[in-house]
């Protein structure tokens, strides 16, 4: 059976490195801010509550410990106990009062934040079906699924917990500073020591530790791509029986991780210790000099009780700056790759006075036509050809031919450089892109089904078709009898991308989704390849019913399926070399005579 390769594809882009999980840095953090908030904005009202409400809960927090102060120096000094319990229930109200604001603070703000990234993932989806198949071509699908998910889901914790945390760390932080120079500015400056200590300290730290957490990232990155490749590779895996030679590779990753986890979190693990630490150091120094200014009388112990809750949660604001700060600039930076899907040219809209066509006789020409992917060299050049409307044209070709680009540019995924597409005497430039689609049946090689019942699915073809409708269109492809076999019928819900039933019943429902579409212009990209042969017989009886009468263009990769097309062209470097029909070009004895005789020519290759 004469066999070509198959189809050729545009450029896809290179996978992005192993690493790709270490959180990125954004580029201009001040304007992807400014365009958060044009999300944000809408809730002006309930986010200036929220701000009332961390100010009010970081004050309330502040005025706890002074009120232990004061309670020390007035009631338990004096042992005045009818005062100490009167000032009990002031702090009482106090910490409920902080509970409550803290409640309703968080509240609201997860509501702003679920109404954001809400609206932010809808304008996100859409867009996606805004662009031209070309952005998809050359960038891959799962680092879009990261944006549409993981990067969204980053501004969304940012907004829920750390937004508020930053404001409330600020406020909180320079609301004791005031607080305590204003009680003793000696302890403040004792207090205050802490700070370039700790600077230094962690300076010390993260020196050693960022080297061990990339490369724990990298080795990460590294074991993740070797079990996806696995997984997806089982079966030959077990073909050749590398079972233990994979399970070593495996160890071999996970040692590297483990060593380089280990360290990275060994040297991170001295942060706590060292705050701690701090804290401890600074509440002793504070006990020290306190007592000290106490016997002097310089300061009272209600003070010096103050003091010892601040030094206490002093580094807290600190810390939840230093960790929220990079939460925060981690969120931002993933609302930069957002916001650069968001901002890519969609498909080119179509021509303002773009016509509508009711119905196609479904005449094709291609005049001259010339294209590039990447404007490096030429796909097409000068392609020309005339289809009469009902005839089918083959179109033939080594890999890289040319082929699949002639399908892109006719249903408009791409425009041409040069030249002119007519449909029925129509540049399919004036003609609205979904208008031509809608007349467009497609039924590829790599059949691609939905999750959802065998109805929904080859009612994909026209949503509002009947379920009669439906039935006939699965008769006319030869799918209704194995669907009757199947324990649900026509209500067998299929999992993702139609696992569960053979690739040649998967052939069958995109014929009966094209059969229920009734288009005008067919395209077939060789349905029955790597089918079984009663199944592509089946198939291929389906397919003569489904181009009865339309006009149809197939790629070839089996020249033997194309033998009763009107029309063959030959194409290769982009070029048609050749054209006529089956019996024409055998009695040239040319490049498709070479093809027909010997599949497995070197010019195939």
């Amino acid at each position: 059976m004469s066999q070509l390769p198959s189809k050729a594809k545009p450029p896809v882009a290179k996978p992005e490195a192993k690493n790709a999980s270490k959180k990125p840095m954004p580029k201009n953090w001040s304007a992807t801010l400014r365009k958060i908030w044009s999300y944000c904005s809408v809730y002006k009202g309930l986010l200036a509550l929220i701000f009332c409400m961390v100010i009010i809960s970081s004050s309330l927090g502040l005025l706890g410990p002074y009120l232990l102060g004061v309670a020390v120096d007035r009631f338990v000094v004096s042992t005045d106990s009818d005062g100490l319990i009167l000032l009990l229930l002031l702090l009482a109200c106090n910490y409920i009062l902080f509970s409550l604001s803290t409640w309703l603070q968080n509240y609201w703000m997860i509501g702003v934040a679920q109404k954001t990234v809400y609206a932010m993932r809808e304008d996100l989806f859409r867009q996606l079906h805004r662009l031209p198949i070309s952005y998809f071509a050359k960038r891959q699908h799962g680092e879009l699924m990261s944006r549409l998910t993981n990067d969204i889901d980053n501004v969304s914790q940012t907004l829920n917990s750390s937004f508020i945390q930053l404001i409330s760390s600020v406020f909180t932080f320079t609301g004791m500073i005031i607080l305590m120079i204003w009680l003793s500015p000696l302890l403040t400056l004792i207090t205050l020591f802490i700070i370039p200590v700790m600077f230094f300290g962690m300076k010390w730290i993260t020196a050693r530790t960022s080297k061990y957490f990339k490369q724990q990232q990298q080795n990460l990155g590294e074991l993740n791509g070797f079990v996806e490749e696995t997984l997806s590779g089982q079966s030959i895996v077990k073909v050749f029986s590398r079972e233990e030679q994979v399970t070593e590779e495996f160890l071999a990753k996970a040692q590297k991780l483990k060593m380089s986890g280990y360290w990275a979190q060994t040297y991170s693990g001295f942060i706590p210790k060292v705050m701690n630490g701090l804290t401890n150091l600074s509440f002793g120094v504070i006990a020290i000099v306190g007592g000290m200014l106490v016997m002097n009388g310089t300061i009272s112990i209600g003070v010096v009780v103050t003091f010892s809750e601040y030094a206490r949660q002093f580094i807290r604001p600190l810390n939840d700056l230093a960790n929220q700060f990079n939460t925060f600039l981690s969120a931002i930076a993933g609302a930069e790759r957002v916001f650069e899907v968001l901002e890519e040219n969609g498909e080119v809209s179509d021509e303002q006075d773009a016509i509508e066509l009711t119905a196609l006789r479904g005449e094709i020409v291609f005049s001259n036509v010339s294209f590039s992917y990447n404007k490096d060299g030429k796909t097409l050049r000068e392609v020309e050809f005339r289809v009469a409307p009902g005839e089918t044209l083959a179109l033939v070709g080594p890999t890289g031919a040319g082929k699949s680009t002639i399908v892109q540019l006719l249903s408009r995924f791409y425009d041409a450089d040069a030249g002119q597409i007519l449909i029925d005497g129509h540049d399919i430039t004036s003609i609205q892109r979904a208008n031509l689609r809608r007349h467009m049946g497609f039924v590829l090689q790599d059949t691609f089904l939905f999750q959802g019942t065998i109805r929904d699915n080859i009612r994909y073809g026209k949503l509002d078709a009947t379920d009669a409708d439906v039935e006939q269109a699965a008769l006319s492809a030869n799918a209704h009898t194995f669907i009757m076999k199947l324990p649900m019928q026509y209500e067998t819900l299929l999992k993702q991308d139609g696992s569960g039933i053979s690739q040649g019943q998967k052939q069958l429902l995109s014929i009966a989704r094209a059969i229920l579409a009734d288009p005008s212009i067919l395209i077939l990209d060789e349905a029955t390849s790597s089918i079984d042969t009663i199944t592509e017989l089946k198939i291929q009886e389906a397919l003569f019913r489904l181009m009865k009468g339309r006009t149809s263009i197939v790629i070839a990769h089996r020249l033997n399926t194309i033998q009763q097309a009107d029309q063959i062209l030959v194409i290769d470097g982009g070029t048609v070399i050749e054209r006529g029909s089956h019996e024409e070009l055998l009695e040239e004895k040319g490049f498709y005579y070479g093809l027909f005789q010997n599949p497995f020519h070197d010019e195939t290759a």
